[in-house]
């Protein structure tokens, strides 16, 4: 998966997080768990990238 697939991917799941009645607890902290490794990745990839174009 590519950056901006990787963002479409987080932002996809944040507004459901955003929709949190309409599931429950243990799909919420499955979500959210795969949001912010989703966005540890896109930090990982910018890094990668910033100290690659030096």
């Amino acid at each position: 998966m590519d950056y901006d697939e990787k963002i479409k991917r987080a932002e996809a799941i944040i507004a459901q997080l955003e929709q949190a009645e309409a599931i429950g607890m243990d799909e919420y902290k499955r979500l959210a768990s795969e949001a912010t490794a989703l966005l540890q990745q896109c930090k990982a990839d910018l890094q990668a990238s910033q100290y690659g174009n030096e």
